[in-house]
């Protein structure tokens, strides 16, 4: 039930290898490039590059008011804040034409930290190493136009992506986004929907039962909405609600869910020990791949199709071993 296609994702250029950071070097992160990039077709972005600054250069910091602050070199105090805030308009107009299913950026970077971004004080240059510790509250100049512009687009720092609960949360919302652009590549019609959002309701519900519940309610008057604005709103509140994180509580009412579609079918033992393996899911004592294996192996043995149909079960790769930790 896997996808076959690639899933294009924006990335910052030096965690692909490439050598454009300020001392000619790279970042390169080993899982994005050799285990995600076997499912992702990579558009990378190098903001300072692009804009024209050269390799090597002078390195940058922001400086001034974490809400809108300068982007200025370290030594010189030249500033480029307005030369990238035009580049970042451009580019994210290009990017919009991508038909990203995400963006991965580079972590404490002025021009593409998604948070925590060092600010500087905006003092005199002779005083700036009396002017105390920074603030973490920065975000890069380019990556925050890029969040402003996309605001419910999956996106994510490398560093970040070491958490195995942020990754899986990632990972499993940039396959559903393309499953979502593949959808709107087809001549739209209500049935389509109908089916993404039964295949999708146990995974939605996994991150929100409410953004669920309103989902159905758009579904159920979709003939009364012109399909531009269905499609907008179901957007909307697909994309806000996988952005919510899934809980083990959550997922533990799910595989509670899951189990009632058994109820006329396990014995008694396999009723028992479904019951038990989710119990120790939910007490933290195996991982979630666990209670989905034995899950899914019911679901062959028994035949029940409307479960083999849920993405839910089988969201993302298994090489990407997304729900092996507890």
């Amino acid at each position: 039930m896997q996808d076959t296609k690639k899933i294009r994702l924006g990335i910052s250029s030096c965690l692909l290898g490439n050598p454009v950071r300020f001392d000619g070097g790279h970042k390169k992160d080993q899982w994005l490039v050799n285990t995600l990039g076997e499912y992702v077709e990579y558009i990378p972005v190098c903001p300072e590059v692009e804009m024209g600054l050269p390799i090597p250069r002078e390195t940058l910091r922001l400086v001034g008011n974490p809400e809108d602050p300068r982007l200025v070199t370290t030594k010189t105090y030249q500033d480029h804040t307005t030369q990238m805030k035009e580049f970042s308009a451009r580019r994210i107009a290009e990017l919009e034409h991508e038909h990203l299913c995400g963006f991965v950026f580079k972590r404490a970077s002025p021009s593409s930290g998604m948070e925590r971004v060092k600010v500087y004080k905006d003092v005199d240059p002779k005083e700036a190493k009396n002017a105390g510790a920074p603030s973490l509250k920065g975000v890069g100049v380019f990556a925050r136009a890029f969040m402003e512009y996309f605001p419910l687009l999956p996106v994510e720092e490398e560093g970040r992506l070491g958490d195995p609960n942020l990754r899986e949360n990632f990972i499993e919302r940039i396959f559903v986004m393309q499953r979502w652009r593949d959808l709107l590549e087809q001549p739209f019609t209500l049935g389509k929907l109908v089916e993404f959002h039964t295949r999708h309701k146990l995974l939605i519900m996994s991150h929100s039962v409410v953004h669920y519940r309103a989902m159905g309610k758009l579904v159920a008057q979709g003939k009364q909405v012109a399909p531009e604005e269905l499609i907008e709103q179901y957007q909307t509140e697909l994309l806000t609600a996988l952005k919510i994180r899934a809980t083990v509580k959550k997922h533990t009412n799910v595989l509670q869910h899951i189990a009632g579609y058994f109820k006329k079918k396990l014995s008694a033992d396999e009723k028992q020990e479904l019951q038990e393996i989710i119990e120790r899911y939910h007490a933290r004592l195996v991982p979630l791949i666990v209670p989905l294996t034995l899950c899914n192996h019911y679901v062959r043995k028994y035949g029940e199709e409307y479960l083999a149909s849920q993405w839910y079960l089988n969201p993302h790769p298994v090489e990407l071993k997304l729900r092996n930790h507890v």
